[in-house]
């Protein structure tokens, strides 16, 4: 099991549990109701099982929303407001919380955190699941939208190239090679993944980091191919790893390259080019 402990003293004081919350941590977070949980697996994996209390919030639901204002209610529905420390997991490797982790953000609602692990880890090492359906009394949610943690097209096409700005491509090797947007470097997400959890440590992160040339005193932008889930991982795993000036194009390359914007391909890469680094 990954350890926590090295990345608490750098996490955002507004946040009250780190942003990976170790399992047992959640499970006694759980217990003294100091925490809401939200599923963002398909509804009918949710039925099938998941974590105590977790309420079912599809990615698809966040993603299909025709409005900020209806992803707010979807969640106020859930009971969350503005004050709850929530926690999000999925059964892939973390992607599909994390975009919904920062959608949260985005709106507005700081106190966000990952489970370190996915449900199927979860369940591997004994823990409750149940199968009875969450039903919380709706609340009131805010609408804050912190236009600090997203780029658009436009605002990627027109600050890559400067100084004190770095744009990471979160997926695999191949297919940065085969086309990316120009001036991005490429970080793939399997280089962030912990052997034991969504992501490694810290230290290790910031090692990755710093190896690639990548400063915390920069500016980081993050994309993947669609819809940000990849790249929403390394959001997170750059936060982990100290660095808070990190923005997600959410959008990603579908978009970039509907939009007719300019793509770059490596000609000619070396072996070292095909590896995971």
């Amino acid at each position: 099991m990954c350890s926590l402990k090295s990345a608490t003293a750098e996490q955002p004081t507004s946040r009250r549990y780190p942003i990976l919350i170790d399992p047992y941590k959640l499970t006694d977070a759980i217990r003294k109701k100091r925490v809401k949980v939200v599923d963002v697996r398909k509804a009918e994996e949710y039925h099938s099982g998941h974590i105590p209390s977790a309420v079912s919030i599809p990615l698809a639901d966040v993603l299909n929303a025709d409005s900020l204002e209806t992803v707010v209610d979807d969640f106020a529905n859930a009971g969350i407001d503005d004050n709850v420390h929530v926690v999000v997991y999925d059964d892939t490797f973390g992607a599909l919380a994390a975009r919904v982790a920062w959608t949260l953000e985005y709106i507005g609602h700081t106190n966000v955190s990952l489970l370190a692990v996915t449900y199927s880890t979860w369940k591997s090492m004994g823990l409750n699941v149940e199968r009875k359906k969450a039903v919380y009394k709706k609340v009131k949610h805010s609408l804050k939208v912190n236009n600090d943690i997203l780029a658009t097209a436009d605002y990627v096409n027109s600050n890559v190239a400067q100084d004190g700005k770095v744009l990471i491509d979160s997926r695999e090797r191949l297919n940065y090679l085969d086309h990316h947007i120009p001036k991005a470097i490429n970080i793939p997400w399997k280089t962030l993944s912990g052997e034991n959890g969504i992501l490694r440590s810290a230290e290790e992160l910031r090692r990755i980091l710093q190896n690639r040339g990548v400063s915390d005193m920069q500016e980081v932008i993050t994309y993947c191919g669609s819809v940000g889930t990849l790249s929403g991982l390394a959001y997170y795993a750059l936060l982990l790893a100290g660095y808070r000036n990190v923005r997600l194009y959410a959008k990603s390359l579908k978009e970039w390259k509907s939009l007719g914007l300019p793509t770059e391909v490596v000609q000619d890469a070396n072996y070292w080019d095909l590896s995971a680094e």
